[in-house]
């Protein structure tokens, strides 16, 4: 299905939930909406669905324009946050309740639900109650009622959200490999930035109902267009800090701090002598390579989380995050130098224009 968003906005009264945009959905394949709580991507959904109506622009389905068309006469399905499933049906009856409607033979019935069942891993789970099931077997139930339609468009609203850690791994993977299929448009909202990295695609970032940058999801991820694409996709936060650039082709940020830029970047510069500069926790050691800056702080925290250390410090007034692979021990109020290469900067405008990205491998 080829979805297109024409100019499309959304008022509640006074109140703006979408601000005017324009979006093309990539046909066939995933598109992830990223934003934190109440950026507009539940909204944003809903408007594809026809759920809700836009106060102004159009919603075109494959060139046909679907604006206002009820949400019935739409070859779409949708699996919400929660687990919504008929509470008096077995698994059986839940995944096959589409097909029935659709009034789908008895026999191919049975063979399509046995498929998706193999396919979710919830087989034994076939002639239980949504009661008798996990969270996990639940959700995977309702994903596979959802997919067993065939629909045009899929719609996921955080549908792993309230799973625990290891279960969300594991059904990323699961409906990954489902979507590498190409048979559905899939949009996939989140507000987990590593959870839209690993689904790759195509990424809408939003912010209070407005669109800041859409593209393929590397590509936003190594240019975010802005200071608050930045902050919104990036997690740890990445690291901010004011800076003057100087006569002498650095940027200074404080009176023992100054980092070097190179001829691509002071012509991304311009005539621009206040900067922000970007650098993202991983782009941060403890170890020194040739051409490193080196980054004196002080330790406020380390927090070991799984294979990976978080280093927080601070310098002066600034804040800085660190994300080390491996277990790092690091005293609390010790001093620390942290190393960075100037040619893994960001670097944005006053105003939260990007200026330069880092160029990709």
């Amino acid at each position: 299905m080829q979805l297109s968003l024409e100019n499309v906005s959304r008022k509640h009264g006074a109140e703006d939930h979408i601000h005017p945009l324009t979006m093309q959905l990539a046909p066939g394949a995933i598109n992830v909406l990223l934003g934190t709580t109440r950026a507009g991507k539940t909204t944003l959904m809903r408007l594809m669905a026809g759920l809700d109506h836009p106060s102004a622009g159009r919603v075109v389905v494959d060139g046909r324009d679907m604006t206002g068309v009820p949400v019935r006469q739409r070859d779409l399905a949708m699996v919400y946050q929660q687990f919504i499933n008929y509470p008096s049906f077995t698994v059986y009856e839940n995944i096959a309740s589409p097909l029935r409607i659709k009034g789908v033979p008895d026999d191919e019935i049975r063979r399509r639900v046995g498929d998706m069942a193999e396919r979710l891993h919830i087989t034994p789970y076939l002639q239980r109650t949504p009661s008798e099931l996990s969270g996990g077997q639940q959700q995977r139930t309702a994903l596979a009622r959802a997919l067993i339609k065939d629909a045009g468009l899929l719609l996921l609203d955080e549908p792993l959200v309230n799973l625990d850690y290891k279960l969300r791994e594991e059904l990323r993977r699961e409906l990954t490999d489902l979507f590498s299929e190409g048979r559905t448009t899939v949009v996939y909202a989140t507000t987990e930035p590593l959870e839209a990295l690993q689904l790759g695609g195509q990424l809408s970032v939003l912010h209070e109902g407005r669109l800041l940058q859409h593209g393929p999801t590397l590509d936003v991820f190594n240019a975010p267009a802005s200071v608050q694409v930045a902050r919104t996709f990036s997690d740890p936060p990445v690291n901010l800090m004011p800076a003057t650039v100087e006569a002498a082709g650095q940027a200074r940020v404080d009176d023992g701090l100054a980092l070097p830029l190179g001829p691509a970047q002071l012509r991304a510069v311009g005539g621009e002598r206040e900067l922000v500069l970007g650098l993202r926790a991983h782009s941060l050691r403890l170890q020194p390579e040739p051409g490193d800056v080196p980054v004196a702080a002080v330790v406020d925290l380390a927090e070991i989380s799984g294979s990976e250390t978080y280093i927080h410090v601070h310098r002066g007034p600034l804040s800085i995050v660190a994300q080390l692979p491996g277990v790092h021990v690091q005293e609390l109020g010790a001093p620390c130098v942290l190393y960075c290469q100037p040619d893994a900067l960001l670097l944005f405008a006053t105003d939260g224009r990007l200026l330069h990205a880092p160029a990709r491998s």
